[in-house]
């Protein structure tokens, strides 16, 4: 079985277990590929091919809506390290091009957008753009030859945090007339964001949310707290048979026996 797309690294193993062991042991792996000394190219044999598909969730639509506020569970950010560090921000700077080639993402802040740039093991710098008609477009950029900046009076930019804990004060905000459309689970009828806030992270599915108050135009939807989530589960983005591969998943997660 093969596993096509999603490589971010190659390196060449004797056998699948040691190239399952190199996914285990790197941060960024989730699951792999391995060639076989059968395989008919013969300059790819025994070359394992590291691949990596977000494990945090993505907002798949954020709108600027008046009369709504929007937040994330508090459980949502888990630390990757002991060691926290200071981020390295660059206001009003633009950082063009080295685009990686997933394309733009939605973030609600330069802060969220550094965190999903420091989950990726490509992403050596990102840019986030502010002005109107681009709000919310987070760059995750990757070129670790040089960082060439220019002025960009709408633009955020910065340098992840691969080895240390980022702070992670993005999620415990309320952003207000921000809109996370879509996704819901539920909704429930509550007073305040502040309660729609605790029943999303008191919810162990629960992502993030999306609170409708009193200053929305349609009365029907007042108090309504929506309870969001989108799929996190670690999978290949295909699937096909072909001979003489191996694939598999990273061991990071699995129980182990004393």
């Amino acid at each position: 079985m093969d596993f096509p797309g999603a490589d971010y690294r190659g390196l060449f193993t004797a056998d699948y277990e040691q190239c399952q062991r190199a996914c285990t042991q790197d941060p960024g792996c989730e699951f792999f590929t391995f060639v076989s000394g059968l395989f008919e190219r013969e300059y790819i044999r025994y070359k394992c091919h590291l691949k990596f598909t977000w494990t945090v969730p993505k907002l798949p639509m954020v709108n600027a809506k008046d009369g709504v506020v929007s937040g994330f569970s508090h459980k949502l950010h888990q630390a990757n390290h002991n060691l926290p560090c200071q981020t390295k921000m660059f206001p009003k700077t633009d950082i063009p091009g080295h685009d990686l080639d997933m394309g733009m993402l939605l973030a609600v802040s330069p802060e969220h957008c550094l965190s999903l740039c420091s989950s990726h093991p490509l992403c050596t710098f990102f840019t986030y753009l502010t002005d109107t008609d681009k709000r919310f477009h987070c760059y995750l950029k990757s070129n670790a030859n040089q960082m060439v900046t220019s002025s960009n009076e709408a633009a955020v930019s910065g340098i992840p945090t691969h080895v240390c804990q980022p702070d992670n004060s993005w999620v415990k905000a309320m952003y207000e007339g921000v809109d996370f459309q879509g996704s819901d689970m539920r909704y429930v009828l509550l007073d305040d964001p502040d309660s729609c806030q605790r029943n999303c992270t008191e919810d162990h599915n629960c992502q993030f949310y999306t609170y409708v108050n009193e200053a929305f135009f349609d009365s029907r939807y007042w108090r309504r707290c929506y309870l969001k989530r989108v799929i996190t589960m670690p999978a290949p983005p295909k699937v096909t048979k072909l001979y003489n591969v191996m694939s598999g998943f990273s061991k990071k997660n699995c129980q182990t026996s004393t």
